[in-house]
């Protein structure tokens, strides 16, 4: 194939995602990947193009010409309206964002529009608008709600705002002469009710406070044990560093009591509609009643601490434990019926769903080795409000990460590699680097952190971002920095559980033993702005250029290097550390219900073998031979996908990796071997204890078979299938 037409095939994908959509890409290992032993052959007239590996010098470029200037720039005109999916505003940035692209000479832009169910909240029917009410026995409303947070500056003054709503709630006008006080909403806190107390949350409606799970299986607990209603609320504990006292915003980046987190509280990926597929004019949709849809089935509403302080006023009950109480100036109760006898709270919802265009932008730059593989960079574009941080700190990096590799490197990078790289945001913190990664992504973040330096130039005692992250996060035996899991809270989320691509998620965060928060204060708020952002957060943008960087490194290594430079062997460690884990929680359990754990060490120990086999292929592999090369990249690339079931887990088809999955109770977090864990979830004693029992039996066996998979993928091509024993 000639140069001109190499050239006409992708190499680097920057997509912002604003509809997550399976993607999957087809290898196939040919004939010339494969040859025995014996042969003597020397391959010749193959250009050094395609043999050459990375050219070291790219890396200090690119990173030298990342510009904090720039991002804080382009920050400013992302945030100066809102931008809501499925809006006008939405579209505008879609198109601002693709004519970015060609200015900065990406080879190719192209949006992409998918017809989605969205959610909405009324806003010009006052009588109809979402809002909470206490009636005294008479009747009368004693309280209610404001409609809309109040302006603390006049950046916020814009049109557009949408109100406080959680998305996807069930409309609904529910009442209840109850309110009861249920913590953070998990399965712990109602077994906590049900074995301490005497309440039952039937038919009455429940307060929560943010943090610690997913505000969408806040609701989904509150719906499970027949609440008519749930409200959730931000506690200063968490949003304001524990206390009504602390100086907040317009002042400061913690919360005020009027702020308030807005958020969906659906519990799949991508459309509900559509679920597993893109969402096109032409697929086939689910009747939104259909239970496959996984939309919530109560109504749900989010109020500031404000708010809630005079909620629990109403509130009658026992004095909760120390454990429940968060940081307002007041007793906190378990509730039950309101002070007065007969009053009653009203939720009123009016939040609707309706499909809408939302769109996909793609930028391509072309590879000219080996275009059909791509690295993958993603953000996404609709905010519930301004957005400055979630998600236009990562939109303004990628903007300038994209200016940097379209305008000066394009033509130096190749692509030889998969993966995804997500920043949902740049930074929520200015302390140091967090990262979430599947297991092979371990070394290429590693390399790329020791090459950026510490954006703090008043701390000395930590030359780069790898020092600091070490620091601030080390692992158990602390000789590296801690990789979180990915659960499924951002746009990784489809690639990973529907694709099988190794995936990272990068974001500079905040000191995390100085604030006991449980994310950045101002989150999902009208009050999470440009002015926060750059007075408050990250004075400088120099977190933002650190993140920036440490993307680009990463996306450079991968496109750029001959062979792909992820360590196999780190997953093998990660595999050992979930069979222990497992062994620790649940085994003595396993074993007691006929499950032989044994099979599930031996697994792993044979796959940690051939992952030291397959390493010695790799470290003696003849890098001038494009043909071996090309087949040890397809194996490390396949090796990820190994572990996708298509059958999924089980009652959970969609979530289809069988090692890491979100947590079937918090979305937010990742657990090892899920469906197991999720199994033997509270099954002893169960009416259906035995019918269970046959279900994590039979995906123990599922487990087995897919470690043993991907044991053949690593072994040489020629020789995969291992013989039995005795034959």
């Amino acid at each position: 194939m000639s140069p001109r037409a190499q050239n006409t095939r992708r190499f680097l994908l920057l997509a912002v995602v604003a509809a997550i959509v399976g993607l999957v890409i087809g290898l196939l290992i040919g004939r010339f990947g494969i040859r025995s032993d014996n042969d003597d052959y020397r391959i010749t007239g193959i250009s050094e193009t395609f043999v050459q590996d990375a050219d070291p010098t790219i890396s200090e470029e690119i990173m030298d010409n990342i510009n904090s200037d720039n991002i804080r720039q382009y920050l400013r005109e992302l945030t100066e309206y809102p931008h809501l999916a499925g809006t006008d505003a939405d579209y505008k940035q879609a198109k601002d964002l693709q004519e970015f692209w060609r200015s900065v000479g990406l080879d190719e832009t192209f949006i992409t529009p998918y017809d989605v169910l969205l959610s909405y909240p009324e806003t010009k029917d006052e009588s109809k608008m979402n809002r909470i009410f206490v009636y005294d026995s008479a009747g009368q409303v004693r309280w209610k709600s404001a409609l809309y947070e109040p302006i603390l500056d006049p950046s916020e003054n814009k049109s557009n705002v949408v109100p406080p709503f959680n998305a996807y709630s069930a409309p609904g006008d529910v009442n209840s002469t109850d309110l009861v006080y249920v913590n953070y909403g998990r399965v712990e806190d109602y077994r906590w009710l049900a074995q301490n107390t005497d309440i039952n949350i039937t038919g009455k409606i429940v307060l929560a406070r943010y943090g610690k799970i997913f505000r969408g299986d806040k609701a989904r607990q509150a719906e499970i044990r027949g609440a008519k209603g749930i409200i959730l609320y931000s506690d200063p504990e968490e949003y304001a560093d524990d206390s009504e006292n602390t100086d907040v915003y317009p002042h400061d980046w913690f919360l005020p009591e009027s702020g308030t987190q807005r958020g969906s509280i659906y519990l799949g990926i991508g459309d509900p509609l559509t679920p597993g597929y893109p969402a096109t004019e032409t697929a086939y949709r689910l009747n939104e009643s259909d239970p496959n849809t996984m939309l919530p089935k109560i109504p749900c509403h989010p109020i500031g601490y404000g708010v809630a302080k005079t909620l629990m006023s109403y509130m009658s009950g026992d004095q909760v434990p120390a454990s429940w109480r968060g940081g307002l100036n007041i007793t906190y109760r378990y509730g039950g019926p309101l002070k007065q006898s007969g009053w009653k709270i009203r939720i009123r919802i009016s939040t609707a769903n309706t499909r809408r265009k939302t769109y996909n932008v793609f930028g391509v730059i072309r590879g000219s080795v080996e275009p059909d593989r791509y690295v993958l960079l993603g953000n996404h574009l609709d905010a519930w409000v301004f957005g400055a941080i979630d998600p236009s700190s990562g939109t303004a990096v990628m903007k300038e990460v994209s200016r940097v590799m379209g305008n000066q490197y394009v033509k130096n990078l190749g692509n030889r590699a998969v993966a995804y790289l997500n920043m949902d945001m740049a930074i929520e913190g200015n302390y140091t680097l967090r990262i979430r990664a599947t297991p092979m992504m371990q070394s290429v973040v590693y390399d790329a952190t020791k090459k950026v330096l510490n954006p703090d130039n008043t701390d000395t005692q930590f030359k780069t971002v790898y020092d600091k992250w070490l620091h601030a996060f080390p692992n158990s035996d602390k000789s590296q920095p801690r990789i979180l899991g990915l659960g499924t809270g951002s746009d990784h989320a489809a690639f990973i559980q529907r694709a099988g691509l190794p995936s990272i998620d990068f974001l500079y965060t905040y000191n995390w033993d100085k604030y006991r928060i449980a994310s950045y204060p101002l989150y999902h708020s009208k009050y999470e702005t440009f002015k926060a952002v750059d007075e408050f957060m990250d004075r400088g943008f120099k977190c933002h250029r650190a993140s920036g960087q440490v993307w680009a490194e990463v996306a450079r290594n991968l496109a750029d290097s001959l062979v792909i430079p992820f360590k196999i062997q780190d997953y093998a460690n990660k595999l050992r550390d979930g069979v222990e884990e497992l062994d620790r929680n649940l085994g003595s359990l396993m074993r007691r219900n006929g499950i032989q754990t044994d099979l599930l060490y031996e697994a792993t120990d044979l796959f940690a073998a051939e992952v030291a086999s397959f390493q010695k292929r790799v470290d003696t592999v003849d890098r001038k031979n494009p043909f071996a090369v090309r087949c040890i990249n397809d194996q490390i690339m396949l090796m990820e996908r190994a572990f996708i079931d298509p059958e999924g887990l089980p009652g959970r088809p969609l979530a289809r990796h069988i090692v890491f999955a979100e947590s079937s109770t918090d979305s937010y977090s990742s657990a090892t071997f899920p469906g197991l864990v999720d199994g033997m979830f509270e099954i002893e004693g169960g009416t259906d204890e035995e019918r269970r029992w046959e279900i994590v039996k039979k995906h123990f066996s599922v487990v087995l078979h897919t470690i043993d998979s991907a044991i053949s993928t690593l072994r040489d091509v020629s020789s995969f299938m291992p013989l039995s024993d005795g034959l």
